[in-house]
């Protein structure tokens, strides 16, 4: 619209007065019906010697609404997201008139897609058949500066980020410990392990130790046994000791009769006869009746398969005797872990029965066989136990402890496992966030190192990542869909 003026160029009160009956004039024609989101100019051209004015833009704010989850779909009235169904968050108050089509702020529009089918595309801001506003898309965004595939940079506001938690932190240069972390069970020593064998025939006469538990000593009595075999192995003795002396005193030949005794010695020192009962038979020359076998070693009866009157045949082991002076813990290690392990490493392990002690120890041997069913091998680690305070079945935590070393690291909570790859989310400024594929390395404790894809002092999300992750994806997916 136009005005005739015939003012001179030194009045120009009349012409802004006739502009804003115009602007008056147009807002009533229209109903009031908001502009979208990008904003339209209402441009008004004044006449002055016949030449164009300087346009003039509505400066009234509307409210912009944004879903929480879907960045890009908002609207300036509240309602549900028609992605997900989540009611629309009022974030800032937004001017619908005071930018440009393509244009906001320092990011440019290339286009608007619909919401609903992203193969429709506008280049000036419209609604859809379900009267929803159409979404930009920047042209940042269809350059495809993510280096992810699959992925794609996302922008998110200031107020957004506060409301799902997002955090960053910065890429260090530090000492990395080369520390493993893994579960473990206490288990017997089998090393430690000495059965009481039983060589002889016979019938249980005694039984001095009653159950299974009970701490022994080397040399303490176990049981005795009755043996018609080992008494007529002890009259031999004696017939042999009695005739060496005979052949001793008529001058014949002592050396058969030395060896006639000696071998009856050796058939009962065979038959786990002590030393000391022996010397007592020659001593008294009174056989005995029962034959009583002793502790192998001092440790803890693990086992007891023999009671009073019992009947035992060789080869039977009544007794089963561990040392738990020394005892072993048992960890898995997975494929991905072999490679840090090494036999000597120190080991520290903490139980949840004494959760103020550490109980130092080390690595002994590693499975050379790895388990087809779990894809791990074990790791034996060593730990001496002379109070009994670790006791086999329990489960604790080891931390296997190797040589530190200076590099790259972020926290280990960065990392999104996509996959194949190993990607971060960087931190571009002005709100927008960048997919990235980073190659670690070694972990100690909530740190983890980083041996490609990132510089010191960059940032990266390390809270809501995965949030980001399903946005970046989700945006990704529309631009495949849609096109570029």
């Amino acid at each position: 619209m136009e005005a005739q003026g015939s003012e001179s160029p030194a009045k120009p009160e009349p012409r802004r007065s006739s502009r804003r009956l115009v602007v008056v004039a147009l807002v009533a024609v229209t109903g009031g019906v908001a502009l979208g989101g990008a904003g339209m100019h209402l441009v008004m051209h004044g006449h002055g010697d016949g030449k164009t004015g300087p346009t003039a833009t509505a400066a009234k704010k509307a409210p912009l609404y944004q879903c929480p989850m879907h960045p890009a779909i908002t609207s300036d009235h509240p309602g549900d997201c028609p992605i997900c169904g989540m009611k629309l968050v009022l974030v800032s108050s937004a001017s619908t008139n005071d930018s440009a089509p393509g244009k906001t702020g320092a990011r440019k529009i290339a286009r608007y897609r619909s919401p609903m089918d992203p193969k429709q595309n506008s280049p000036v801001p419209r609604k859809d058949e379900m009267g929803m506003d159409y979404v930009p898309v920047y042209e940042d965004e269809l350059a495809g500066s993510a280096p992810v595939q699959g992925l794609a940079t996302v922008t998110i506001d200031p107020a957004r980020q506060q409301l799902i938690g997002l955090r960053t932190a910065a890429v260090t240069k530090g000492s990395i410990g080369a520390t493993w972390r893994t579960p473990a069970r206490i288990q017997i020593d089998p090393t430690q392990v000495r059965k009481t064998n039983v060589k002889i025939e016979g019938f249980v006469e005694k039984i001095y130790v009653d159950f299974v538990g009970q701490s022994v000593r080397k040399g303490q009595p176990l049981f005795s046994v009755y043996s018609p075999s080992l008494l007529a192995a002890q009259n031999e003795y004696l017939l042999a000791l009695q005739t060496s002396e005979v052949l001793a005193k008529g001058g014949g030949l002592s050396e058969d009769g030395q060896n006639l005794m000696a071998s009856a010695r050796k058939r009962l020192e065979l038959w786990d006869v002590p030393a000391a009962a022996i010397d007592r038979l020659a001593r008294t020359r009174q056989p005995t009746k029962t034959l009583t076998l002793v502790s192998p070693i001092s440790g803890v009866v693990t086992a007891k398969n023999v009671v009073q009157g019992a009947r035992v045949s060789p080869g039977e082991a009544p007794y089963e005797i561990t040392d738990l002076r020394e005892i072993w813990g048992m960890a898995d290690a997975y494929e991905t872990d072999l490679a840090r392990i090494r036999v000597g490493m120190k080991a520290s392990l903490t139980l949840p029965a004494y959760p103020d002690r550490t109980f130092s120890g080390r690595v002994a041997f590693i499975d050379p066989l790895l388990d087809p069913k779990t894809r791990t091998a074990k790791v034996h680690l060593h730990f001496m136990n002379p109070k009994l305070e670790l006791k086999p079945e329990m489960y604790g935590e080891v931390v296997l402890e190797g040589t530190a070393k200076e590099g790259l690291r972020i926290p280990a909570d960065a990392v999104i496992r996509s996959g194949t790859e190993n990607v971060v989310f960087l931190a571009r400024g002005e709100g927008r966030f960048e997919p990235r594929v980073v190659q670690i390395g070694s972990k100690s404790g909530d740190q983890v190192e980083v041996l490609g894809g990132l510089e010191e002092g960059q940032q990266v999300v390390t809270r809501a990542n995965f949030l980001v992750d399903s946005e970046s994806a989700l945006r990704a997916s529309l631009s495949a869909i849609g096109g570029k």
